[in-house]
């Protein structure tokens, strides 16, 4: 993580997950840091596991086998303990996916990225997708853009089904040509990612939902998706940080009113979005994001409503996936215990 104070706390985000995913080459592709924290979460077991606390006698929100946790929220474990004892505590816990931020374990010693697959499905974990740099200065660096060929290479090494960044498309700056300069670069992606039977896609925080510099009336999010091929660029939509856009961007620049609802982009082309976060937030209209970052489940984010209004939709019952994340827990087994014990809970309205 960062050593610098970093005011906005967004942007702090962006720079700490940019330097852990954009630095490493080769078949390790990032460092995972953090402090260690004891772990002393309680094992998944008939009272605490991902059956428990049923909400209704509905059917099950979530899709069978397809809930999964992106790692970087547990950092700190894989950076301390390896990746085999933090799999088995996912296996624990009921998580069938891993999303990951680097290929790496700190202290437990170096892995193959054909270890790391084999761990993964020996604990029943499917390894669903990865974040990686969109663009750096280093002509070396591990990112989509200076290095290609070798981020797909890993990729394919690893199984995965998607690869993509977290990196916002800021590249060029953030007037429309600037956008439609960076979703070029997605569409290259995501063709050379489809030509090896991949998908390519980009994770969304905040900022994405602001307006273009040069046109208020314009939001970046929206040229994103016009100028972007659809059968080439993907988004994983980060629910939490799309609804702090909502309450930060509702109003343009000069106050006239120009409200969203994320829910609606995901209804409007539910193929684009075969990835989601799903994060927690508290709100809180004193803050200037408007939320609160909480493990899932102690927010005020509707779970209930947003997961089952995709899945409502025909055909696309189990057509996404569902990745846990807290970008800095108080306990990160904790977290991803609860986490995915609240969302197994969730039932659908009768």
């Amino acid at each position: 993580m960062s050593r610098f104070f970093q005011p906005d706390p967004e942007l702090g985000h962006r720079l700490s997950r940019r330097g852990m995913l954009g630095v490493a080459a080769g078949a390790t592709a990032a460092a995972l840091l953090g402090a260690a924290a004891p772990a002393t979460a309680a094992p998944a077991t008939a009272s605490t596991g991902p059956a428990s606390g049923a909400k209704g006698r509905g059917r099950p929100v979530l899709p069978p086998g397809r809930l999964g946790i992106q790692l970087y929220s547990l950092r700190d474990k894989v950076s301390t303990l390896g990746f085999g004892p933090v799999f088995a505590e996912l296996e624990r816990y009921g998580y069938d996916e891993v999303e990951f931020a680097g290929y790496t374990q700190g202290s437990a010693g170096p892995i193959t990225l054909a270890q790391l697959k084999r761990l993964a499905r020996n604990h029943g974990l499917n390894p669903i997708g990865s974040h990686v740099g969109y663009h750096s200065a280093d002509p070396n660096a591990y990112t989509f853009a200076q290095n290609l060929t070798k981020v797909l290479d890993d990729a394919q090494a690893l199984g995965l089904k998607h690869i993509g960044t977290a990196a916002g498309p800021f590249r060029y700056g953030s007037t429309v040509d600037a956008w439609k300069r960076a979703a070029e670069d997605f569409n290259t992606y995501g063709a050379a990612a489809k030509a090896r039977g991949m998908k390519f896609y980009q994770h969304n925080h905040s900022e994405e939902f602001s307006f273009a510099t040069d046109n208020p009336k314009v939001r970046l999010y929206d040229i994103l998706l016009k100028e972007t091929d659809p059968d080439l660029v993907y988004l994983e939509m980060d629910i939490y940080w799309a609804y702090v856009g909502q309450f930060r961007f509702s109003k343009r620049p000069d106050g006239t009113p120009a409200p969203f609802e994320p829910l609606n982009y995901v209804l409007r082309q539910p193929d684009r979005y075969p990835l989601f976060h799903v994060k927690d937030g508290e709100s809180d209209p004193s803050n200037p994001y408007g939320y609160r970052m909480t493990d899932v489940g102690d927010g005020d984010i509707d779970y209930q409503r947003f997961i089952s209004a995709v899945t409502r939709l025909r055909g696309h019952r189990l057509a996404h996936h569902w990745q846990a994340e807290h970008d800095n827990p108080a306990e990160s087994f904790t977290f991803a215990r609860r986490s995915s014990a609240h969302l197994h809970s969730l039932r659908e309205k009768c």
